[in-house]
């Protein structure tokens, strides 16, 4: 079962990151920091054979969990 967590992004951080989104032409930071989580999910643990999730699985699954919208 899956649980939720909710990062906050502050200050002059948020400010750097909403910059990086825009930059790189994300419709979002949600979109921006999503993505950015997702490439490194996936350099870190890269899928087994035959048990790959395609990102459209994980995209579902951070929804439900409220990450994204």
């Amino acid at each position: 079962m899956f649980g939720s967590h909710k990062v906050k992004i502050e200050g002059e951080f948020l400010e750097q990151v909403k910059q990086c989104a825009e930059a790189s032409g994300y419709s979002s930071v949600d979109e921006f920091v999503l993505h950015t989580i997702e490439k490194e999910v996936k350099r870190l643990l890269p899928p087994e054979r035959g048990n790959s999730t395609s990102q459209e699985t994980v995209k579902k699954r951070l929804q439900g969990l409220g990450y994204i919208e």
